[in-house]
């Protein structure tokens, strides 16, 4: 199987699709009520199964051609959940910066306003007991 599929230009969803409709089959003729008891039954579930494995091995092979799968999945789900991670992390961060950047229009507010009682005061004697 060291050959290239001929379906190398595009991705064969016909192939994969067909997996589960043959593999019912396979099942059906299992669960029948005769069973593999006579000749025409284990002929239909031969043919069936072979049906089933043909068609899994084509898309096995087509799957260990596609480009890319150089982690194993162990790999591939630390990287998505290290992925994951980031992304709340920078959801976060956006979500800080939004409430920090919507309050500095009450921040410089109150600065002015502080800042004008801070004046207003300063300006005006201490009248309690008269020490500075």
């Amino acid at each position: 199987m060291a050959s290239t599929p001929e379906w190398t230009h595009s991705l064969p969803t016909a192939l994969f699709d067909g997996l589960l409709p043959k593999l019912a089959v396979v099942l059906e003729l299992t669960q029948k009520a005769e069973g593999t008891a006579t000749p025409v039954a284990k002929q239909a579930l031969l043919h069936a199964t072979n049906d089933f494995k043909y068609a899994l091995a084509q898309a096995k092979d087509y799957a260990s051609t596609l480009a890319g799968g150089d982690l194993l999945v162990e790999e591939q789900d630390s990287v998505v959940t290290m992925l994951e991670r980031l992304k709340q992390h920078k959801q976060q961060q956006l979500i800080q910066f939004a409430l920090e950047v919507g309050s500095l229009s009450t921040i410089a507010i109150q600065n002015v306003s502080s800042k004008m009682e801070i004046d207003s005061t300063a300006s005006t004697p201490f009248a309690s007991g008269g020490q500075f």
